[in-house]
């Protein structure tokens, strides 16, 4: 009988129908786009309930901080929809469900806890670069999609904080006793960031053991417990998942690891292969002293293959390339929330010597570096960044022999990390052979005009 039934259709474009999950305002379901058959799924939340609960500030902050919060490894919010009754986010669907389920039956195998581990800390890493402290970090808030990919999720209790508030200290106690920080417990000041940190670490022993590290059925005794915080590793644990989960689990948030060793630990690097781990030697594309090699198929990956270069000739540019590379032609301010990904400038040099630098620039910032055919070169960081490995393209265009246009742009990776490394490094380093940043001529032009502006002025 239920299966005849005539699905509810939202606002002429989702079809809803299971129920996947409940909370305290409100109902997620399953739903179907009528118009890409794409699958999403529905938060539907009662407006008396939160207006009645006073929680209106915290529906608006959940809906900023998921715009915000461009992540692989984060639920992604599409759109935001409201009825007189009702508000609807359309979220990401995670056909995989929730990690607890995983947790339920059992401890996970180290390389998959490892897996899940890796792409948790990145996606806080993530969020605490944009002031963003998720603050209710456990298993049930962590999804997983269709290809075992972990997709953190549920940031109603996360906590926003300006980068330039000299304030950093939160205050407000939140998340689930079990999972909570000590510092968190004493309703006392907390730094965001410390206490997801605890968070994560518990979350990675119950990944591992199968059962919580600081448990007891009495919850004054089970805080007790989480502010002594004795760890008791199992049998099962390498002594290096024991060593790191001590430096998470440490009571005084002021010696707690950051994220930024997490990242550098040798299991969180390595995972269950930490003891097997072989010296790795650089083959086939570049190796990390930013030396120049083929970017050939693996046809060529021989040692004489890895020892040609690709000439790397400039892109001839004709009237449409200037064209579309001008200023008045930019179309970027026509899109939302786009951040400016490249930079171009201009150079009277010989792109040999563009290419050099640029060759100079890898080595200074410990990049591979790769040469391409049509004048494409390629950076790419050794370590993964907050959002993947950032890849730089450096793309340059011949105007004539000697004065040659170049786009930096970022293809991968964090487009904060590309901005910091563009306007600290790249830009300092190539100041010899730029002639001028575009974006310098269009200040220049401004600046001009204005001249020109007040020249034109009767005089008084």
């Amino acid at each position: 009988m239920e299966n005849d039934m005539k699905p509810y259709v939202l606002m002429e474009q989702y079809e809803l129908g299971r129920l996947l999950g409940q909370g305290t305002f409100g109902k997620v379901y399953y739903a179907r786009s009528r118009v890409t058959n794409q699958s999403f799924a529905i938060k539907a939340i009662d407006k008396d309930k939160v207006m009645r609960a006073g929680q209106a500030d915290r529906i608006k902050r959940e809906i900023y901080v998921m715009k915000l919060a461009r992540h692989p490894n984060i639920i992604q919010l599409f759109e935001v929809m409201a009825t007189k009754s009702k508000i609807y986010f359309v979220i990401e669907f995670a056909k995989g469900g929730e990690l607890f389920n995983k947790v339920a039956k059992g401890k996970l195998k180290e390389e998959v806890a490892h897996r899940y581990f890796k792409q948790l800390i990145n996606a806080l890493d993530f969020c605490h670069s944009r002031g963003v402290y998720h603050r209710d970090i456990k298993p049930e808030n962590i999804l997983l999609d269709e290809n075992g990919n972990l997709k953190v999720s549920d940031f109603g209790l996360s906590a926003l904080v300006e980068s330039n508030q000299q304030d950093m200290i939160l205050r407000t106690p939140c998340g689930t006793p079990a999972y909570v920080a000590p510092e968190v417990i004493k309703r006392k000041g907390y730094d965001g960031a410390k206490a997801d940190i605890w968070s994560c670490g518990i979350v990675l022993f119950v990944l591992l053991a199968g059962y919580l590290p600081f448990h007891d059925s009495n919850l004054i005794e089970m805080y007790r417990k989480i502010s002594k915080a004795e760890l008791k590793c199992p049998s099962w644990f390498r002594p290096e998942v024991c060593t790191l989960l001590s430096e998470i689990l440490d009571p005084k948030p002021d010696t707690r690891i950051s994220i930024e060793k997490i990242k550098e630990h040798v299991w969180f690097k390595n995972g269950p292969n930490t003891r097997n781990k072989k010296p790795k030697v650089e083959n086939s594309s570049v190796s990390s002293s930013g030396t120049v090699v083929s970017d050939q198929s693996d046809e060529n990956n021989s040692p004489e293959a890895e020892a040609k270069e690709v000439s790397v000739v400039p892109i001839s540019m004709n009237a449409f390339h200037i064209i579309s590379l001008s200023a008045s032609f930019d179309l970027s301010r026509f899109f939302k929330d786009v951040q400016k990904k490249e930079a171009r400038f201009s150079s009277k040099l010989p792109a040999s010597v563009i290419i050099s630098k640029m060759e100079d620039v890898a080595k200074q910032l410990r990049m591979k570096i790769k040469k391409k055919a049509a004048g494409l070169l390629k950076l790419e960081g050794v370590d993964e960044g907050r959002k993947g490995v950032l890849s730089i393209d450096a793309e340059i265009f011949e105007v004539t022999p000697n004065f040659h246009l170049v786009e930096v742009k970022k293809s991968n990776g964090d487009t904060l990390e590309y901005q910091k490394i563009l306007k600290d490094d790249i830009r300092p380093a190539l100041q010899d052979i730029v002639w001028v940043w575009q974006t310098d001529q269009q200040q220049l032009d401004q600046q001009e005009q204005i001249h020109d502006q007040q020249q034109q002025q009767p005089q008084s």
